[in-house]
């Protein structure tokens, strides 16, 4: 791009930027073609969160994998010791 070009389109954002009306973009118009037949249910910006149940912590899951993998490899030493080969 040539240093004209740039020249160019900087005249042409200010030119826009400057523009006493803008168009809604195409989704805000179908949105408000929709809302006209149909307005949407009021509802507030943020709502409040609903009850968060209390997460276990770290350490916790951590023994909990632990102690999984320990009860697996006993649990192979035992079916080999087991087996007659």
């Amino acid at each position: 791009m040539s240093q004209q070009d740039d020249e160019e389109r900087e005249f042409d954002l200010r030119w826009a930027d400057r523009a006493e009306q803008r168009e809604p973009s195409a989704r805000a118009r179908m949105l408000a073609a929709r809302w006209k037949e149909n307005p949407p249910d009021p509802a507030p910006f943020r709502a409040d969160p609903g009850p968060v149940a209390p997460r276990r912590s770290s350490w916790v899951s951590t023994v909990i994998v632990f102690g999984c993998v320990a009860a697996v490899i006993v649990l192979l030493g035992y079916v080999q010791t087991r087996s007659p080969y």
